[in-house]
């Protein structure tokens, strides 16, 4: 399976052609921030300049993106935010939306026990997935964890003052957790990998920096590689 990710998009689309693998691509994540303070009218012309290229996607809402994005990506059967998503006994994927509190007031923003929350439900639901799906595949099922915001306490999380501003309930579920591949975004200048354990964590950075990354999903395993 060959997978593209997009990172922070904020209604700049005109990147998306320079992505060579976003037509042949079996499946298309985006991280989050998919408008800048925009509602569903928004993404929809984003959502549909994407599709256009491919209608494989999944996405989250970021925190510039006002909740009833979150909504209408709910409607479309697309949406990561809470909920886990197994594709051909290949992948299993679920995620968090928003981000924690930052001193912006930005649209959606949680709480560190909010987050908690929500990635709780997400892994749930993720591992009833895969305890139905793994006997009949016969191998492990590797899982990626679609976060807007990354972990706290890594490269992944780090403002240029050296600051971390990353989410610490999101550090501590990929710590008890560990899935095989965190996908975030969030901070632009922290674009750039870490690992957590045996976690490799991915900020993808902003779309229009070239924030986008290729994964392919071989033999149970996952490798990646910025395009």
């Amino acid at each position: 399976m060959n997978i593209t990710a997009l990172g922070d998009i904020h209604m700049a689309t005109s990147t998306l052609s320079r992505i060579t693998t976003l037509r042949s691509a079996d499946l298309v994540i985006v991280t989050g921030d998919i408008t800048n303070f925009g509602d569903r009218s928004d993404a929809k012309m984003v959502l549909n300049e994407i599709l256009s290229y491919n209608n494989n996607l999944l996405c989250l809402a970021g925190n510039l993106d006002n909740e009833d994005v979150n909504d209408y990506l709910d409607d479309l059967g697309m949406n990561l935010h809470g909920q886990a998503h197994l594709l051909n006994r290949e992948i299993c994927l679920y995620g968090v939306g928003g981000s924690n509190k930052t001193p912006f007031g930005t649209p959606w923003e949680f709480s560190e026990n909010e987050l908690a929350t929500t990635i709780h439900e997400a892994y749930q639901q993720a591992q009833e997935l895969l305890d139905l799906a793994v006997p009949i595949a016969g191998h492990t099922i590797p899982t990626i964890l679609v976060s807007h915001a990354p972990p706290y306490g890594t490269q992944t999380d780090k403002l240029r003052n050296g600051k971390h501003v990353g989410s610490k309930a999101i550090r501590n579920f990929i710590e008890n957790n560990g899935p095989d591949l965190c996908l975030s975004g969030h901070i632009h200048e922290a674009q750039g990998s870490d690992w957590i354990g045996k976690t490799q964590v991915i900020n993808l950075g902003m779309l229009l920096q070239d924030g986008w990354c290729s994964l392919k999903v071989e033999n149970n395993k996952i490798s990646q590689h910025y395009l």
